[in-house]
C-alpha cells in the first residue's frame, strides 16, 4: 500500500461531497481538509506524512552502523502500530539549477568562464541529466484508537499526531536521519498530494507559494 491507496482506498467509492459541483474534483476527492500538516479524510481518518532525508549506512563505521540500527529498533518499539515507509522515484528536477547557472552566466565577466557555464547549462538541459532520478522518502502514520488524546476533539487529535511526529524526529535524529520541518506544513502536504494525484502535470506545472491559502479562500474553508 502507498500514500495514494491509504487516502483514496481500493475499490471503495468516496461519499458524495456536500456542496460540490457534479463531476468536480471536490465530488470524488476523499479529503475533507488539511489542518496543522495533517490530512483529514471524508471518513474521518487523520493521516500524518513526514519527509525523511536518507543516509547511506554503508558509508558509516561499524560502530555507527550498530548505533543507527539499535536506535531505529528502539523507535519501532514505540512507533504507531500501522506505520508506512514509502519511497517515491521521480525524474530529476534540473530547472532550478539551470536558472541559477543562467544568473551566474549573466554576472560572469570572464568570457571563458561564461562559455563554460553556458556549456554546462546546455548539457544539463539537453541530456546529461535526462536519465537522472531522485528519491523522496516518507514516513506515514494515522491516528489510532490506542493513542490517547485529551478529550478526543479534532484539535486534540491533531496535537497528538504532531507529538508523534516530534517523537519520530527525536529517534530518527539518533539514526542520523533528518525529518524535514517545512515552514508551511499545510502547503507541503497539499503540494505532495497534488504531485501524487497529477504525476505528469506536476512535472511541468508547479503550484505557487501560498497555494493553500489561495484554494481555501476560493472554497471558503479557513478553519
Amino acid at each position: 500500500m502507498n500514500v495514494k491507496e491509504l487516502i483514496f482506498g481500493g475499490s471503495t467509492k468516496p461519499a458524495a461531497a456536500n456542496g460540490a459541483y457534479r463531476d468536480s474534483i471536490q465530488a470524488w476527492l476523499p479529503i475533507k481538509n488539511i489542518v496543522s500538516g495533517v490530512v483529514i479524510t471524508r471518513d474521518n481518518r487523520f493521516i500524518k506524512i513526514l519527509e525523511v532525508l536518507p543516509v547511506n549506512i554503508y558509508l558509516k563505521s561499524p560502530n555507527d552502523r550498530e548505533n543507527i540500527i539499535s536506535s531505529y529498533a528502539a523507535y519501532l518499539k514505540i512507533a504507531p502500530n500501522d506505520i508506512m515507509l514509502q519511497a517515491r522515484t521521480l525524474p530529476a528536477d534540473t530547472a532550478e539549477y539551470v536558472e541559477r547557472m543562467k544568473k551566474y552566466a549573466e554576472q560572469e565577466e570572464n568570457p571563458s568562464c561564461r562559455e563554460m557555464i553556458e556549456d554546462n547549462i546546455q548539457e544539463i538541459g539537453q541530456g546529461v541529466a535526462s536519465d537522472a532520478i531522485r528519491h523522496r522518502f516518507f514516513l506515514i502514520f494515522q491516528y489510532e484508537a490506542h493513542m490517547k488524546s485529551k478529550g478526543g476533539s479534532v484539535a486534540a487529535i491533531l496535537q497528538r499526531l504532531n507529538e508523534e511526529a516530534d517523537t519520530a524526529r527525536r529517534y530518527l535524529d539518533l539514526c542520523e536521519l533528518e525529518v524535514l520541518e517545512p515552514r508551511y506544513s499545510d502547503d507541503f502536504v497539499l503540494k505532495l498530494l497534488y504531485e501524487i494525484i497529477n504525476k505528469r502535470t506536476s512535472l511541468r506545472v508547479k503550484l505557487p507559494e501560498g497555494v493553500f491559502d489561495m484554494t481555501t479562500a476560493v472554497h471558503g474553508i479557513f478553519e
